[in-house]
């Protein structure tokens, strides 16, 4: 865990910037917040309402995030006031609790903004209960969330703007469905359940931090979409927690407020948020949780049996939401894990359309975009196969399966950066060789897609199947599997350059696939050698993706 954290890339260090950025806009959001006359209570809000605003904006674009981020004060502030009214009225508290878990989990369907929206919403909600706001405070709290927000804004898109440097990165949207099939209707049904569970639950354990329980059933169900991932994340969400309070009482606990070393602190733990949210959600979970004690501190209540109580609290909504997405329309890592498999094939199979139409000589085609959507496409199958590849997953067999297709998508991702470089040379362009041998890549990514556009497969099919009801489109080797020849650079070495680096003698393609195909003048060596890479990394995922029906690639 400390390797992937300290070591992980940083490309462009957008994650140093990003963790930056945090620190200073929270930062300044909080001091303006203490020249304007809050108290501590509403300083509070203001720096947290000023952290939603730079955390969970995630929009493609600057222009959307700034409308996304002058919308958050408009969705949290009735939210605020309901939560502030309904402070003295337990059972219709509990009940908005519930319909905003709902609601903001649905909002989910609506991309990016609507996910921001819904976390800013539930946040405003959870807030009023972690400060016990009342009406008498709503002016002061409103005008910390105000001028928080603002200021974050200012800083964001003002004082230090850098994504107008960076290519617009849109999310993928989840698989699609209608009705019940939709997963963001399964969702906010699952969260709702899952939250009403931590509820009732929670107010066992304790009638004061209840609302600690409900937070854990939310944050579990946030960028997470089939149930394996669920149980993944909510493992990793009581693991940092544990990790937190030890911290905690060696570091929160003794300071007991001192404002000075907690505002430094805190500081650290902002930054530690922001810097670990896309490595590590249990580094990330040790931060918050951190952060929180600190928090306590300052308001004068932290104690050891307060911290007993929050991993009490913790696990109650990591339970909740574990019995949810088992047993409340669970959304299998199967058929999800497929979807995005499978639109990750699709995006291969742009991609290589893309730079065969440059190569062919076409102004317009430019395989860029669908390079950085391959990219993302391919971050979602990491994370949907999480659950398989977690060391704790006691089925090695799948685990090696999906292990052994992460390998292979990766490989195709490679060649696939290189044949786009090679594609944007004047000098590879307007070649015949080149530009049939994509086609031949096309044909493998339809012989493993079943040959369909470039949707998402409904939720009863795979990949493999599909692959499967074409026939073999791979010669196969004694032991069922695809052929495997030498390596690329081998191949390479031992042919030179000709154009039969993806032919075997008498210019057939080893495995069979296409016979007679007639030798050329030598052509641009990097390209054939990328073509090849991605053929063959085509190839060998027909093993993995052509399961029996008995064993999928994930049964979770």
């Amino acid at each position: 865990m400390l390797k992937r954290m300290f070591a992980a890339p940083d490309p462009g260090r957008v994650r140093l910037r990003f963790a930056t950025r945090a620190v200073l806009g929270i930062g300044l959001a909080v001091v303006l917040c203490g020249l304007a006359g809050h108290s501590l209570v509403g300083a509070v809000t203001g720096g947290l309402a000023a952290l939603l605003a730079l955390f969970t904006v995630t929009d493609a674009t600057v222009r959307r995030q700034a409308v996304t981020t002058a919308l958050l004060p408009a969705v949290g502030l009735p939210v605020l006031a309901a939560a502030a009214a309904l402070h003295d009225q337990p059972v219709a508290r509990d009940l908005a609790f519930l319909a905003v878990v709902g609601a903001g989990v649905y909002a989910r369907r609506w991309g990016p903004r609507g996910h921001s929206l819904g976390v800013f919403a539930f946040m405003t909600f959870f807030v009023a209960q972690f400060l016990r706001a009342t009406t008498d405070q709503l002016p002061e709290l409103y005008a910390a969330v105000v001028l928080s927000v603002l200021t974050a804004a200012s800083v964001r898109f003002g004082l230090w703007c850098y994504e107008l440097r960076i290519p617009p990165a849109p999310v993928p949207a989840p698989p699609g469905g209608t009705g019940l099939a939709r997963v963001t209707t399964r969702q906010a049904i699952q969260a709702t359940a899952g939250a009403g569970f931590a509820l009732v639950v929670g107010q066992l354990v304790s009638g004061q931090r209840w609302y600690w329980a409900v937070g854990a059933t939310w944050w579990i169900f946030v960028n997470t979409i089939s149930r394996g991932e669920t149980l993944v994340r909510g493992f990793r969400r009581i693991l940092g927690t544990v990790i937190g309070i030890g911290l905690g009482l060696l570091m929160a606990v003794p300071l007991a407020g001192a404002p000075v070393p907690t505002a430094v602190l805190l500081a650290v733990c902002v930054f530690g948020i922001f810097y670990t949210a896309a490595v590590s959600y249990t580094w990330m979970m040790l931060c918050v949780t951190l952060l929180a004690e600190l928090l306590y501190g300052l308001l004068g209540v932290l104690e050891p049996g307060l911290l007993a109580l929050r991993l009490a609290e913790t696990g109650v909504g990591a339970l909740g939401a574990g019995l949810a997405v088992l047993f409340v329309l669970p959304v299998t890592t199967h058929t999800v894990t497929d979807a995005w498999i499978q639109r990750a094939l699709h995006c291969v199979h742009a991609c290589t359309a893309e730079a065969a139409a440059r190569l062919a000589g076409s102004p317009t085609a430019d395989p860029a975009p669908h390079v950085a959507e391959l990219e993302r496409l391919l971050g979602r199958v990491r994370l949907s196969t999480a659950p398989l590849v977690h060391p704790l997953n006691p089925m090695r067999a799948r685990k090696h399966r999906a292990r052994r297709v992460l390998a292979l998508l990766d490989a195709c991702a490679h060649e696939i950066h290189g044949l786009t470089t090679t594609a944007a040379h004047p000098e590879a362009s307007h070649d015949a060789r080149l530009a049939m041998a994509c086609r031949r890549v096309e044909g493998a990514v339809e012989a493993l897609t079943g040959g369909g556009g470039g949707s998402a497969p409904a939720s009863g099919g795979s990949v493999g199947d599909a692959a499967a009801d074409r026939g073999p489109a791979w010669g196969t080797a004694p032991d069922g599997g695809p052929e495997r020849g030498a390596r690329t650079g081998d191949a390479l070495t031992a042919r030179g350059t000709r154009g039969a680096s993806l032919t075997g003698p008498g210019g057939a393609l080893r495995g069979g696939v296409r016979e007679n195909v007639p030798t050329y003048a030598p052509a641009p060596a990097p390209a054939l050698a990328h073509l090849d890479g991605l053929e063959r990394a085509l190839a060998e995922l027909a093993t993995p993706l052509r399961a029996p029906s008995g064993s999928p690639l994930v049964g979770a």
